[in-house]
């Protein structure tokens, strides 16, 4: 498959990126700064505006799917409007482009903890990244409802909630295992789960090759 990565440096793409190469599929990694991504047989790397519609339905047009780990920087104050941004540039970029499939790497915060309970409003939850979660859960929100993925067969992931640079597993190695939830957090011995790095980029590459959660949302975690 000809695949298109958005975010292919970040915390989530660049385990993506080994992946996808590692199974044969030819990456079109779309990077602000093409000079950060080592050249790599089946990869092309392509400057772009995430921002810009325009810029990603050109980046994209001929790939067989696209998936975006597109995030703006957890350090950066504006965060959540340019998350917001981005992400409707991208999917707007790829229905333009014709291209029908896109997976989008979410947030956990939009998962449930209790019937009416999402994660983000939890007394609990960061109050560093509420507002970028929020974010993401907004865009959730509007695929549910149809206000984005017009005419995509789209994919939601929520990686599990103690997934992170801060979580020390998710730098463990690859196994190829993991389990698959849908709307709700998934837990470890009555922790919030979690799972490598090298893992969830293999879920996502799974429901790649194989899609079983199309129009929908799901999550995965270490078995």
């Amino acid at each position: 498959m000809k695949i298109a990565l958005i975010g292919a440096t970040g915390f989530v793409g660049a385990p993506v990126l080994d992946e996808a190469l590692a199974r044969g599929h030819t990456v079109v990694a779309l990077v602000r700064d093409p000079a950060k991504l080592a050249p790599r047989a089946g990869l092309e790397a392509v400057k772009v505006d995430a921002y810009d519609t325009a810029s990603v339905a050109a980046a994209v047009t001929g790939v067989d799917a696209v998936i975006s780990a597109f995030n703006p920087g957890w350090n950066d104050p504006e965060i959540a409007p340019k998350f917001t941004l981005g992400a409707k540039a991208i999917d707007d970029g790829v229905s333009a482009s014709g291209v029908k499939r896109l997976l989008v790497v979410g947030g956990a915060g939009s998962l449930f903890v209790a019937p009416g309970v999402q994660l983000v409003d939890t007394p609990e939850f960061p109050a560093f990244i509420r507002a970028a979660a929020s974010a993401a859960r907004d865009l959730h929100s509007d695929y549910v409802a149809g206000r984005a993925g017009a005419g995509l067969d789209w994919t939601f992931l929520s990686p599990p909630a103690g997934f992170g640079p801060h979580d020390p597993n998710a730098g463990a190695a690859r196994t190829g295992t993991y389990r698959v939830g849908g709307d709700e957090v998934l837990f470890a011995g009555g922790a919030p789960a979690t799972v490598s790095r090298a893992d969830l980029a293999a879920a996502i590459l799974d429901e790649i090759e194989a899609p079983k959660h199309v129009r929908r949302r799901f999550t995965v975690a270490a078995v």
